[in-house]
């Protein structure tokens, strides 16, 4: 498992305007990559949330297993806390849904407000998540507008922006943000394989080992199939893709370095079928039983 880490210095700047904002804010919205909905948390915003209400909403999922998906909502819903997965590409009612869903989840405190007599004002939301997840696309179809620049890479929102985004939910855009230190490799190395992390500072070759191995683990045969290799050792997938999308030297050896940065781009926008590189736990299991 290859060790990844970024952190630039806007980023602890922007967590640090995070955590002052929080204080005028009523609801987060967090957005997560439905392919990896722990790995795409970032778990400082847990001790910068105070308490508040948390709507999670699951993005990408047009490339993500349903099924998984499915499983990773029921799995994430809890009290304060709702889960929505949306399609942001393609269904043109994203927004209503996230908004409505935003609602019901300020319905105790919005209720309460009038029973003391007092109209409730706007929602006011802060829109998180990691870098590249799709948050200004998400804003702007709440918005029903583009109101903010969305690009597929990480790094391209710098400041945090108040957008008023419907008559009844306020937003607050933020950039993408990343923590200091991942728990554990896997985490930076998923991250890393879906475009979370500049590419540029990373061992691309290592990061497509990696989630060859976790596809092979979940998904047993898939590659196999795809790439009409045997190999299973991700080195050797490496040379099978290589020989399958002809990316040779000019003696006919595998250029493996160019293999590992196609297969890569194939996954991340799903030419590999929709896959989640992270299962949720089947609440019918063993381990899960009470």
């Amino acid at each position: 498992m290859v060790k990844v880490q970024w952190y630039p210095g806007h980023m602890e700047k922007a967590r640090r305007q995070m955590t002052e904002r929080l204080k005028a804010v009523d609801l987060i919205i967090e957005l997560r990559d439905a392919r990896i909905p722990e790995a795409s948390t970032n778990p400082m915003l847990n001790m910068m949330a105070q308490g508040k209400p948390r709507l999670i909403v699951l993005a990408k999922t047009d490339m993500a297993d349903p099924v998984q998906t499915e499983k990773w909502v029921r799995a994430l819903r809890k009290d304060n806390q709702s889960c929505l997965a949306v399609d942001l590409m393609r269904d043109s009612s994203a927004g209503k849904k996230i908004i409505r869903e935003a609602l019901v989840l300020m319905k105790p405190k919005r209720d309460k407000q009038r029973a003391r007599g007092i109209n409730p004002r706007a929602v006011r939301a802060m829109a998180c998540g990691i870098p590249n997840v799709g948050k200004s696309t998400m804003i702007n179809r709440i918005a029903g507008k583009n109101t903010v620049k969305a690009a597929d890479k990480p790094g391209v929102t710098r400041s945090l922006t108040w957008i008023h985004a419907d008559p009844q939910l306020e937003l607050l855009d933020t950039p993408g943000v990343l923590w200091p230190k991942f728990d554990d490799e896997m985490t930076g190395s998923l991250l890393a394989a879906l475009g979370s992390i500049n590419d540029d500072i990373l061992d691309r070759k290592m990061i497509a080992m990696d989630a060859i191995h976790v596809i092979q683990d979940l998904y047993p045969g898939k590659l196999e199939e795809i790439y009409e290799s045997g190999e299973v050792n991700p080195n050797g997938m490496l040379k099978a893709i290589a020989a399958k999308r002809r990316c040779l030297r000019e003696n006919g050896e595998a250029d493996t370095k160019r293999a590992a940065e196609l297969f890569l781009t194939e996954l991340r926008h799903a030419r590999l079928g929709r896959l989640s590189l992270e299962h949720a736990k089947d609440e019918n299991s063993e381990e899960n039983a009470e």
